[in-house]
């Protein structure tokens, strides 16, 4: 039965409903992926209009409906300033909306892509590492159950030389099997380190060629895995 409940969220994206609404894309902490309506938040009288912008973490009140929710009420839980302050900031910020929006099934929960998303933006807050949004990209695909192979060749299981990585494969490769891009040893090890629980030491360190692999591949990876291009590193 549809009735009133209250969540927590971030606010993926939104676009205009009619002259006066908008409809709202959240992730939140506990329904998955929601679609509401906040009504009449495009007037200059409404109470919350500013809080329903992409990036604000938000504490709502909504009602259930059929095909949309609607928003009752909606109270700032973090703006994210920085990074509406910062361009390179905002435009990676919206890197990440974009992964967790198209990740995410509506009405499906998943409290850790929910906290995911949330660690992920107060970082980049505090730090804004370059190898953050890249890193988020191979934790999600970690946790979408497609995680890279890099302890051995996918192919044959030879433990070394490794020095390929191909996406259709998953995962590293060794010379007699190698196919796809060339990779290097320092990369193979970020990699491990990103996905082995070592994440904020590898953010913390200074960028290098082995970063901008990562940061390639990761980008290509999720590519394939959601079979479509990614709009906002275009910008």
């Amino acid at each position: 039965m549809s009735g009133p409940y209250r969540d927590s969220a971030i606010v993926l994206r939104t676009y205009k409903l009619g002259e006066a609404d908008r409809i709202v894309v959240l992730m939140t902490a506990v329904h998955g992926k929601v679609r509401a309506v906040a009504k009449g938040v495009r007037k200059t009288t409404s109470r919350y209009g500013g809080r329903l912008e992409p990036l604000s973490h938000v504490a709502l009140q909504l009602h259930e409906g059929r095909n949309l929710d609607v928003v009752n009420q909606a109270e700032t839980i973090d703006h994210f300033r920085p990074l509406r302050d910062d361009l390179d900031r905002l435009t990676r910020g919206v890197a990440l909306l974009e992964v967790v929006d198209q990740i995410a099934q509506e009405r499906e929960p998943n409290p850790r892509l929910y906290q995911m998303l949330l660690g992920a933006l107060r970082t980049l807050a505090a730090d804004p590492s370059p190898l953050l949004v890249p890193a988020f990209y191979w934790k999600v695909l970690a946790a979408d159950g497609v995680a890279p192979e890099l302890d051995r060749c996918v192919n044959c299981g030879s433990d070394e030389p490794l020095v390929s990585f191909d996406l259709g494969e998953g995962g590293v490769l060794c010379r007699s099997c190698r196919r796809g891009v060339a990779i290097s040893p320092e990369t193979i090890d970020l990699l491990r380190r990103i996905l082995g629980g070592d994440m904020l030491a590898a953010l913390r360190q200074p960028v290098t060629d082995a970063s901008h692999e990562v940061s390639l591949l990761a980008t290509r990876a999720m590519e394939h895995h959601l079979e479509r291009r990614l709009r906002t590193l275009t910008l």
